[in-house]
């Protein structure tokens, strides 16, 4: 959440910045929203310790289908601001965690530089040794001690950074599809 969080808060002071609305966010109109909602809802559940403990072997075909599903739903939205890279992020996260058997793989470096450690239950993201498609693995941190520390990885970046464009560009109205927009749905 660390990094999703962080450009939520950048994009609003973006947005704000360049003279746009929080109001305007409102208007957009994502196709397949619902697959959205429910892709990250099952991740925070998924994610807190109460099931995390008890999911098991289910944990990690939750994990695909929950990022499956939002996957599905940014590809749905290639024509708003942002959603093209945020997509190319997904995506890349998705090749990393199906390559890896369900599991996001940590660097040993990034899982101490945030100050992780993995105990029982199901993980997100686990320090697995030479993990496939290492290079969309997370390899970044933000450390700890700062607000949001956690691991991310290159398509979390791009995840981020195209967040941020979509919030600006809705906010300040730059291109964002409108409630009358006919191709919107």
């Amino acid at each position: 959440m660390g990094i999703v969080g962080l450009a939520l808060v950048a994009g609003v002071i973006i947005g704000l910045a360049r003279g746009g609305r929080l109001s305007r966010l409102a208007a957009v109109r994502l196709r397949l929203a619902p697959l959205i909602l429910i892709g990250l809802l099952v991740q925070i559940a998924l994610f807190s310790t109460p099931l995390a403990e008890g999911v098991g072997d289910a944990g990690p075909p939750l994990y695909v289908l929950s990022t499956a599903l939002v996957c599905l739903a940014l590809l749905a939205n290639l024509h708003l601001p942002g959603l093209p890279l945020m997509a190319v992020g997904a995506l890349a996260n998705l090749a990393a965690i199906v390559a890896n058997g369900g599991i996001m793989p940590t660097s040993p470096a990034a899982a101490g530089a945030a100050g992780l450690s993995y105990g029982e239950g199901f993980s997100n993201s686990r320090v697995i040794p030479d993990p496939a498609l290492w290079p969309l693995t997370d390899l970044f941190a933000i450390p700890a001690g700062l607000p949001l520390a956690n691991v991310f990885s290159l398509g979390d970046l791009l995840i981020g950074i195209g967040l941020v464009w979509a919030i600006g560009a809705a906010m300040a109205g730059d291109g964002s599809a409108r409630p009358e927009d006919p191709e919107v749905r």
